[in-house]
């Protein structure tokens, strides 16, 4: 009887719980404009501030620095990292892109570099697709994100 049941309480033995990773669809939309530049800033450097809505675990602002990276037939490729910071968490992601400096629109996409917080361990792929208004002096833009982000939310602290 003793064989039987030690198997049967090491099964029952009590453990923390985990929720495991879970992938999360982002279909957010954006609105943003230029930001000024900061002291120590390369020439070329460009800075932009988005807010974003919809975007449920990335729903907050972001804070992005893009360098030209060369030229297109229609306008100029770029790349650099952007920062959503939604509610007690950041979510960095390596982008590179294009912008058509005919028409203003965009496209940028790239892979999660780093996250703190409630996101800490994520991983995914996003993109960001919009147009930029060439006349505002402000730089600015509107966009969707879009992509999937994978993390264990059960498992982060939630500070």
């Amino acid at each position: 009887m003793l064989a039987l049941l030690l198997p049967l309480l090491m099964l029952v033995q009590a453990g923390p719980a985990t929720a495991g990773v879970s992938c999360h669809q982002i279909n957010a939309t954006g609105v943003g404009r230029g930001a000024p530049p900061q002291a120590n800033d390369p020439p070329g450097l460009i800075r932009t501030v988005a807010q974003i809505r919809g975007g449920g675990l990335l729903q907050g602002t972001t804070e992005a620095a893009f360098q030209v990276t060369g030229v297109t037939p229609t306008g100029i490729a770029f790349a650099g990292d952007i920062t959503f910071s939604p509610n007690r968490a950041t979510l960095t992601v390596d982008l590179e892109g294009t912008l058509d400096l005919a028409t203003g629109e965009f496209t940028a996409s790239g892979d999660v570099s780093g996250a703190t917080g409630k996101l800490d361990g994520a991983t995914g792929t996003l993109t960001l697709a919009g147009v930029q208004n060439l006349l505002d002096s402000a730089g600015g833009f509107t966009e969707t994100v879009s992509g999937e982000i994978c993390v264990d939310l059960g498992g982060n602290a939630r500070t």
